[in-house]
């Protein structure tokens, strides 16, 4: 029967996923990390800095499932990580040029 408790030595780990996603290209990591891990340390274990050397960590915005969080965040069991690429066009302009759109069509 194997030891089912965690020998002193051994550090508890746990289980996340790291993404990044372009219109090209989709990343998805899954890792096993040191408990007390956080989100900024997981991003490097990864390895996506190295496959998408356009993300800038002190400009890209990072959560875990769609909620904005810091690097210095301590993740959790099964924690998503997600790199959020910057916007193009500001969402309340891109609203605007479709309500006008949508209002010359109609009229």
């Amino acid at each position: 029967m194997a030891d089912t408790i965690p020998d002193a030595d051994t550090p508890a780990t746990i289980r996340v996923q790291v993404c990044y996603a372009t219109p090209q290209r989709q990343i998805l990591r899954d890792l096993i990390v040191a408990q007390g891990c956080t989100l900024q340390q997981a991003i490097v274990d990864s390895g996506v800095l190295l496959d998408a050397p356009e993300i800038d960590l002190s400009n890209c915005r990072v959560g875990i499932y769609n909620k904005l969080k810091t690097l210095d965040t301590v993740l959790r069991e099964h924690d998503r990580v997600e790199i959020y690429r910057p916007l193009i066009v500001d969402p309340k302009q891109s609203r605007r040029k479709r309500a006008e759109k949508a209002s010359t069509k109609i009229g």
